[in-house]
């Protein structure tokens, strides 16, 4: 699960604000708000060759998050597709790339808290690199439960796609010396909520379940996939689950941009056999794989 360098990004091209930079010149400034307090918001998207997937979905989510921040200004939609394009065409790139979008409430006049210090404008920042899909999509993963929770909507909102990572990065931690792939967190109540960075379903019974976004985020792959599940005819529900549920589940497996669909073999020691659910996820990750060029936005409609 530890990813490994590519040497096809050792010179790749990153915008930051306004321009291109390489990638060693490529930084933000010490008094920018994402270095300040982590106040930023941020997408990830993947580029197939029929070009990137659901990206207006993605770009609809920063400007909410951005909004629901209060940033002061956002930059157009055409201007961060300008941006993309630029950035993809640099690096001579077409496919196999994910995309780290985020935008920074920009730089302050002086280090503190108050958004009223940020006068100079947001900062955009397209980071692209060669990256094919990170989980092993056909081994599966192991998690562990965590003892970190996963914020409730009092706390800091799941829903605002913030860079505010550390409660999901103690998660990561904690599974990386149980020697696990990944961390799975409860909400405040105890139910499951989400791995430390992908949401989560269950199989069970012919019916596919995935916590409510209470405490989770209502990630565009988890939309994506409960619209194939409809598609290939397999129920699917929004419910309070508990780890008994996911130690005796048929199935489990994450969804998310960086991974797509990945099975979970194992949680807490428990072998998940993935017996009488495999035909269930093989036929939503079919119909995954139909909805890719269907829902992808080609390079040249960007400029």
């Amino acid at each position: 699960m530890l990813q490994k360098f590519d040497p096809r990004n050792q010179e790749i091209q990153i915008w930051v604000g306004e321009r291109l930079y390489p990638r060693d010149a490529a930084k933000v400034s010490v008094f920018d708000s994402s270095v300040q307090g982590g106040d930023a918001v941020w997408e990830g998207l993947r580029l197939y060759k029929e070009g990137l997937f659901v990206l207006d979905h993605h770009l609809q989510r920063l400007e909410a998050s951005a909004h629901a921040l209060a940033f002061a200004e956002i930059p157009s939609r055409n201007f961060i597709k300008k941006a993309i394009y630029e950035t993809l065409a640099a690096n001579g790139m077409t496919h196999d790339v994910h995309i780290r979008l985020t935008l920074t409430r920009g730089e302050k006049i002086t280090s503190g808290m108050d958004p009223r210090l940020n006068q100079f404008g947001p900062c955009l920042i397209v980071l692209a690199e060669w990256k094919p899909p990170v989980y092993d999509n056909t081994g599966g993963i192991r998690v562990i439960s965590t003892s970190v929770q996963r914020n409730s909507p009092r706390h800091l909102d799941s829903k605002v796609h913030h860079n505010n990572l550390i409660n999901n990065i103690l998660a990561k931690i904690q599974a990386n010396i149980a020697g696990y792939d990944a961390g799975l967190m409860l909400d405040t109540q105890g139910f499951v909520a989400e791995l430390n960075g992908t949401n989560v379903f269950i199989i069970r019974n012919g019916e596919v379940y995935t916590p409510f976004a209470h405490a989770c985020l209502p990630g565009i792959t988890r939309k994506l996939t409960m619209e194939c599940c409809q598609r290939a005819g397999i129920p699917c529900f929004e419910q309070n689950l508990s780890l008994t549920e996911f130690y005796t589940a048929e199935g489990i497996f994450a969804t998310g941009t960086m991974g797509e669909l990945t099975p979970v073999v194992e949680v807490d020691g428990r072998r998940i056999a993935f017996d009488k659910g495999r035909d269930i996820f093989d036929r939503i990750r079919d119909q995954f794989q139909l909805l890719i060029p269907e829902m992808c936005t080609p390079l040249d409609s960007l400029v």
